[in-house]
């Protein structure tokens, strides 16, 4: 219980060196749309080999409605927080802050982790083992999310220290996620496909919607190459585990 915990503290920590990287990089549109397109990468790769890997389609029409539904409450919620100025949360153009409130950006954040989190508490609890590789993709995935968010905080005016405040929350809500899908895995025994199906497909969802758009659009073209990088190393990863 206490790991699954840690595992989703530690993996969202990765949102406190996007802080640190903001200084150095955060004016550099062209290293945020890179390390994005990584991080899509990797988070392509946990969909297709942890969270709907090609043995679950096969367990009838119920994986795919529960993506359809992961993607349609990632839908929802994201329209939500637009609505309240958070649609600007994860541009990283000068001056691209001004427009979204810090609230937004940081409910923002906090729909792309959460149902990640969870994943990672439920399948720890259900499989007895950690995935590196899906661990490995929600870290490497969090660093540009830290990183342009945070530098859009910082143009929207919002103090360091209330960043800080922020991403710390998030990563204590995300550990909460990760330990509560420990918690409930053995009500969810039978559920545990769907609730992965769930996530995979709320994080398809992102990855469409705005992580890899928004690579595209400040890293150019190398961003499809580092994308296929990225879900090779966590392709491996997940082999070789």
């Amino acid at each position: 219980m206490i790991s699954a915990l840690l595992w989703g503290l530690g993996s969202s920590a990765a949102l406190y060196l996007g802080q640190l990287l903001a200084r150095p990089l955060g004016r550099s549109e062209r290293a945020i749309g890179l390390m994005m397109g990584f991080g899509g990468g990797t988070l392509l790769a946990a969909v297709a080999y942890e969270l709907i890997p090609e043995q679950t389609l096969t367990d009838g029409w119920q994986i795919i409605a529960w993506a359809l539904v992961g993607a349609v409450v990632y839908y929802g919620g994201d329209r939500l927080i637009d609505s309240r100025g958070g649609a600007a949360r994860s541009t990283v153009a000068q001056g691209g802050g001004e427009g979204g409130s810090g609230m937004a950006m940081f409910l923002g954040a906090l729909l792309d982790g959460i149902p990640e989190a969870f994943i990672l508490g439920l399948g720890l609890a259900l499989g007895g083992d950690i995935s590196v590789a899906f661990v490995a993709a929600i870290f490497v995935s969090n660093i540009p999310q830290g990183l342009a968010g945070t530098t859009s905080l910082q143009e929207a005016g919002t103090p360091d220290r209330r960043i800080t405040v922020m991403w710390t929350l998030l990563t204590l809500a995300c550990g909460a996620a990760s330990l509560l899908g420990y918690l409930v895995a053995d009500h969810l025994h039978h559920l545990g496909t769907w609730a992965s199906a769930f996530a995979g497909g709320a994080v398809l969802m992102m990855l469409a919607d705005s992580m890899i758009p928004e690579s595209y659009r400040h890293g150019g073209r190398l961003v499809g190459l580092l994308t296929v990088v990225g879900f090779l190393v966590a392709g491996v990863l997940t082999v070789l585990q």
